[in-house]
């Protein structure tokens, strides 16, 4: 897809890799639809596309609600007229061990509110963004590309059982979705990023950096523009579909 004036959703663009997304389609041409809950940060990334000389605008959205996910989106395909890509960036993080042990006593263990929320946003926002997005891409008629934001977590990360679980399955769902929506003209992948300099991992302490770069065999973390030209790479690439691009500076060898 030469993404040149076509009009690609990206959720969770408030900021990291969100941010990254929206300013490397801006700067190829592309009209941005951003999405996130803070109106503040959106704002600062429409600011960005703009100044790159891309028409962008910003919704509120709330990726885990039905009704917000299907409003917002035909607000998009109205005030553009079309709808080409859709980026399922938006995620949280609320860690926790499944059981934690302290000499042999359980302390603590993951909540039901840990565990639900992070499904709500981080698989069912997916689920309903990619739903919504697809049903409009058919009726307009012009195919599209649609890219999911998996993670290296997907395979499993201990602290993460929610996080994890929601990865895994935003993986299977890429799957399914491409073998479903190509009749449809609709190529769906997916980018699985390893640990990435977001604003949140750039707030955590020295020592906790080390511990988490010493692993990478490129020894060091990812930048949010390397995630975004992975993704660029799949929607310009015509013949890419139901696959994983894992860029994680090698983590997984």
């Amino acid at each position: 897809m030469d993404v040149r004036g076509k009009t690609i959703v990206v959720t969770g663009a408030g900021r990291g890799i969100g941010r990254a997304l929206s300013q490397h389609f801006a700067s190829k041409g592309a009209g941005l639809a951003l999405l996130d809950t803070n109106p503040v940060d959106l704002e600062q990334t429409r600011a960005d596309c703009a100044q790159l000389g891309a028409t962008a605008r910003s919704y509120v959205a709330n990726v885990a609600s039905e009704e917000s996910v299907a409003g917002t989106l035909d607000q998009v395909t109205g005030d553009f007229g079309r709808l080409d890509g859709l980026v399922n960036n938006a995620g949280i993080v609320r860690d926790a061990m499944l059981i934690k042990v302290k000499e042999g006593q359980v302390v603590s263990k993951m909540t039901l509110e840990q565990w639900q929320s992070v499904i709500d946003v981080n698989l069912t926002g997916v689920f309903l963004c990619a739903r919504e997005a697809a049903q409009r891409m058919i009726t307009l008629a012009k195919g599209g590309v649609i890219v999911n934001i998996s993670s290296i977590c997907r395979a499993g990360n201990a602290g993460q059982t929610n996080y994890s679980a929601a990865k895994a399955g935003v993986m299977a769902m890429t799957v399914v979705w491409a073998k479903e929506l190509a009749r449809h003209g609709i190529r769906v992948g997916a980018v699985a990023p390893g640990f990435v300099r977001t604003p949140m991992v750039e707030g955590m302490k020295p020592e906790a950096l080390s511990r988490m770069t010493a692993p990478i065999p490129l020894e060091r973390l990812g930048e949010p523009e390397e995630i975004a030209q992975a993704v660029g790479f799949i929607f310009e690439n015509d013949l890419f579909t139901g696959r994983c691009l894992e860029v994680d500076g090698g983590l997984r060898i």
